[in-house]
């Protein structure tokens, strides 16, 4: 089974670097174009709102694909995105090719983890999806930091070429090993947002969004929130999110998906409180940035689980609405982390991050009760 979700993560390696590595590239984005900070934070959200709102719109159109040619054909969409930032010359083009690339993204993300779990057994569902979504918590280890280090060095047009080669490693590995899967998905743009009327669906939804507003409030401005050698910090973070995705997917097959998410969100809430004291020193900051990214990826897989459970016959819809509500609360953290950031500056982004951190425990709190977590974890089919 590994071997055929390999490339599946790697497809996902690069577009969570080429998503994430732009909050490491604030500062030469900022000084190539000729704007301010926060407008270079933009073009995060502006990736984040395309993929929320393309996700469902291209899961309709491409309904009739194979899933092998609909992950190949977005890999080829993400990597063209990605070429024509590297070469736009305006933050005007370079805004519209984010979208490009987005929309890429919004049709391989969903469909490789309907792949995977298509291919496995309930038994090891949250280890499958850990791994295919593991892609994202690595590139936040690896591909992140290294864009942002090569950015500083060469340029933040270079690291995008790094994105580009990554995305084509991914497009050969999908073709050379995933096998041609169909899925069951309609067609109807209206069935796409059936789910929407079912509460379990909504409250999951409404979970994810609050908890990335609040994480990527900080860590689209995480540049502006630290005195520190920032490649370093992100790396602490992304080897965190290496552990807490792995961690995740077994800890949520061995005691179900409630315990994970409430514990990494009330634990990712303390540590983004904590980063004045993670400021105090790089020590400090790599230990904080270690923890918070292993226990805020502990939620992950937990909520795909939830969304499995909740529509057991329509998952790649469930889990194209899942990474759409994902990248609604990316596209919030953008805009209101910018304006906290002009506003109020680094105290403005911590304290925002954090408030939306304990909504989010709180919601979760008044709407998944632990009996329907015990009735979803029952639920999950075989297929």
């Amino acid at each position: 089974m590994n071997s055929r979700l390999y490339p599946l993560a790697a497809g996902n390696f690069a577009i969570g670097t080429g998503m994430f590595v732009t909050a490491g590239l604030l500062t030469p984005i900022s000084a190539d174009l000729g704007i301010s900070t926060s407008a270079a934070g933009q073009l995060m959200t502006v990736f984040a709102l395309a993929y929320a709102v393309l996700s469902p719109l291209l899961a309709a159109f491409t309904a009739r694909l194979s899933r092998k040619r609909l992950l190949l054909l977005a890999l080829a969409v993400f990597v063209a995105g990605n070429v024509l930032t590297a070469l736009a010359p305006t933050y005007a083009l370079v805004m519209a090719t984010r979208v490009v690339a987005a929309a890429g993204a919004a049709m391989f993300t969903p469909t490789a983890s309907g792949v995977a779990n298509a291919l496995t057994s309930p038994d090891r569902r949250g280890r499958a999806l850990a791994l295919v979504m593991g892609g994202l918590s690595v590139s936040s280890a690896v591909g992140v930091p290294l864009g942002t280090w090569l950015g500083s060095v060469s340029g933040w047009r270079a690291t995008m070429w790094l994105v580009v080669g990554l995305g084509v490693i991914g497009f050969a590995g999908v073709a050379a090993l995933v096998p041609d899967v169909r899925v069951a998905v309609s067609g109807r743009l209206g069935e796409r947002f059936a789910p929407l009327a079912d509460r379990r669906v909504l409250v999951v939804l409404v979970t994810q969004l609050l908890m990335f507003g609040a994480g990527f409030t900080a860590y689209t401005y995480i540049g502006s929130l630290f005195d520190l050698p920032l490649p370093a910090v992100l790396w602490a973070w992304g080897l965190g999110g290496i552990v807490g995705n792995q961690l995740g997917g077994r800890l949520t097959d061995a005691y179900g998906p409630r315990r994970m998410v409430l514990i990494g969100l009330a634990a990712s809430t303390v540590f983004m409180a904590l980063i004045p004291v993670a400021n105090l020193a790089l020590p400090i900051a790599l230990v904080w940035a270690f923890l918070w990214g292993a226990l805020g990826w502990l939620v992950a897989p937990a909520q795909q689980f939830r969304t499995v459970a909740a529509v057991p016959d329509n998952v790649p819809i469930g889990l194209g609405l899942l990474s759409s509500a994902q990248y609604v609360g990316l596209f919030a953290a953008g805009i209101a982390g910018g304006v906290a950031l002009d506003a109020y500056g680094r105290a403005g982004v911590v304290v925002l991050a954090t408030g939306l951190g304990v909504a989010a425990l709180l919601f979760t709190l008044a709407t998944y009760p632990r009996a329907a977590a015990i009735s979803s974890s029952e639920s999950v089919p075989v297929r």
